[in-house]
């Protein structure tokens, strides 16, 4: 098969459009079009189960998918951060843990690719949850200023801190991670 056949797989044509709304939803959000930004959010993340859910069951699982859909994923979301915080709808103090945690563990990730022979880093429960809680803060906060709900808002206030709090725990978990990895090398060494 041809590399451009493998590259352009319908699972990741479905992930490269997620990266094409990634811009509009900045932009919507930075605009504070709160509703159209967070139905363009909820498009991109439908993209993201059919990704899934298409390489799996039609085995069309590639390489350029298993890098790309990731970055996509995190792409997304810290447009979404940026984008809220451009428009007002959250602290820029928020979007500097966020995205500060993600440069932490690339930061770690890429020393340990360049010094050591570490080659995988699986996500712990505590990024997963990370993940999970900054994608929901951002629907919250999203819906707060879309349809100014007041459970939206306390939803959005609540999430929030649980994004502060697992941005900190899964941002240290990840490094006693790498700290246990490069002392594990050091015994093996002496």
């Amino acid at each position: 098969m041809v590399l451009w056949q493998r590259m352009f797989t319908i699972p990741n044509l479905f992930t490269l459009l997620r990266v094409a709304l990634i811009p509009v939803i900045f932009l919507q959000l930075s605009r504070g079009d709160y509703l159209a930004g967070g139905w363009t959010f909820g498009a991109a993340a439908f993209t993201d189960i059919l990704d899934g859910f298409l390489a799996r069951h039609f085995r069309s699982e590639s390489k350029f998918g298993q890098y790309l859909d990731p970055i996509a994923d995190k792409l997304l979301l810290t447009a979404m951060y940026v984008g809220l915080a451009r428009g007002g709808a959250i602290p820029t103090w928020i979007v500097a843990v966020v995205i500060g945690r993600d440069l932490w563990i690339l930061l770690m990730s890429a020393v340990a690719f360049l010094f050591t022979s570490f080659r995988e880093l699986k996500p712990s429960i505590w990024g997963k949850l990370s993940t999970f809680a900054q994608i929901m803060t951002a629907v919250a906060v999203t819906a707060t200023h879309a349809y100014g709900r007041p459970v939206f808002e306390l939803a959005a206030e609540a999430l929030t801190w649980a994004v502060v709090g697992l941005a900190l725990v899964s941002g240290g978990d990840y490094t006693l991670r790498g700290i246990r990895f490069l002392l594990g090398l050091r015994t093996l060494k002496n």
